[in-house]
């Protein structure tokens, strides 16, 4: 799709001077769990275009959105528009449809698939870029809204990633935030992870000759002791302490109940501070694991929080809370590769992102709504 075209709405078209909580809602109700996206981007599209101080790109179902005012000062405001599967418990209110709590629309609690990840702050965003300009006001910062696809799943497929490559030069910023739930508190970088498969081989032998055989299950036995004696460091990066974790997520070996087992692998997940780099943390791995075939499988760097600069200082005073570190990986990290200070900062208990019971309080959307107008502005 190029950036001069529309596509024709599937979805009743986005109200974006609505109340910002009842907006949320009306994103939930889009279903757009990973890989089907497309009719939410089209309502986003749609609206975006609909303001006539942005300039809109579209890639995939990824949608840029950009003032170009010429101001000195760059500030991008990210979030993705999917989902995780929605729950299967019988009853679950975390779905779609959304539901209130209070059986009044913008009253209460608000419940729904994507109610603190991360429709909210996706609303905020849309709210945003349809009021900067209310009463002849024109903001302090450019401001480049990103909208993408495909966080919830594997990085390869991600929708930011892929604006990354095919339109670096409209992602340029000073400063970037990501509208992940944080409890309305900025939260400055993201921990790193990476993957390992540890794997051990055995001799296959019937379990009624099993002094015929080796058992690679058991000879894993050194690999869990390891990780469960392992005490994992609370880092001091730029002021945050970020607490690591080093765990087995996953074991997988045997091939019938009455065969000793001739290959077992574990699988490994460490989640690192942003003081090391994908690099030094494997080895941080492989030296607690000497002895054993060690394979990483996949791995992503952290963020520093990079609240030393001036935009990010700013930001933390208007917000007027103490800043924490993010334990869990975000998107923040791409920015950071890029060159731009990122932090997380959005609506919504982050403990409840896909929970079957995800929800979110209305005036909490509202309040990051007012953070971040008043902050623009300055």
């Amino acid at each position: 799709m190029t950036a001069e075209t529309a596509p024709e709405p599937t979805t009743a078209p986005l109200d974006l001077s609505q109340d910002v909580a009842v907006l949320t809602a009306a994103l939930m109700d889009i279903n757009s769990v990973s890989g089907n996206e497309k009719d939410l981007a089209d309502a986003v599209d749609v609206a975006l275009r609909a303001i006539p101080e942005l300039r809109v790109v579209r890639d995939g179902d990824s949608i840029i959105a950009r003032t170009e005012l010429g101001r000195p000062e760059r500030v991008i405001l990210a979030g993705h528009l999917d989902t995780v599967p929605l729950p299967t418990t019988p009853g679950a209110r975390g779905t779609v449809p959304s539901t209130w709590d209070s059986g009044t629309p913008g009253k209460g609690v608000l419940y729904g698939r994507g109610a603190t990840d991360m429709k909210g702050g996706v609303a905020v965003q849309l709210a945003l870029a349809a009021t900067m300009f209310d009463g002849g006001a024109v903001p302090g910062r450019d401001v480049t809204f990103v909208f993408y696809d495909h966080e919830e799943v594997e990085a390869v497929k991600s929708g930011l990633g892929r604006l990354v490559r095919n339109h670096g030069d409209l992602l340029d910023g000073d400063f970037a935030i990501l509208l992940e739930p944080t409890h309305g508190t900025v939260e400055g970088g993201c921990n790193g992870t990476s993957r390992f498969e540890a794997t051990t081989v055995g001799e296959a032998a019937h379990s009624a000759r099993a002094w015929m055989g080796s058992n690679a299950i058991h000879a894993a036995a050194p690999i869990l002791a390891r990780l469960a004696a392992y005490e994992p460091q609370t880092i001091n990066v730029d002021g945050l302490d970020y607490r690591e974790s080093l765990n087995a997520v996953k074991i997988n070996g045997g091939t019938a109940g009455n065969v000793i087992p001739d290959r077992c692998v574990v699988e490994i997940n460490y989640r690192f501070a942003p003081d090391k780099s994908p690099e030094q943390a494997e080895a941080v791995v492989r030296e607690l694991l000497a002895g054993f075939e060690v394979v990483r499988t996949d791995a992503a760097a952290g963020a520093r929080p990079g609240l030393n600069h001036p935009a990010a200082a700013s930001f933390v005073a208007a917000v007027g809370a103490e800043p924490k570190p993010k334990y869990g990986w975000t998107d923040v990290a791409r920015f950071s590769e890029l060159g731009i200070p990122a932090v997380n900062f959005g609506p919504g208990d982050p403990l409840l992102a896909h929970k079957d019971e995800e929800h979110v309080d209305a005036d909490a959307i509202r309040e990051c709504l007012r953070v971040l107008r008043s902050w623009l502005a300055e």
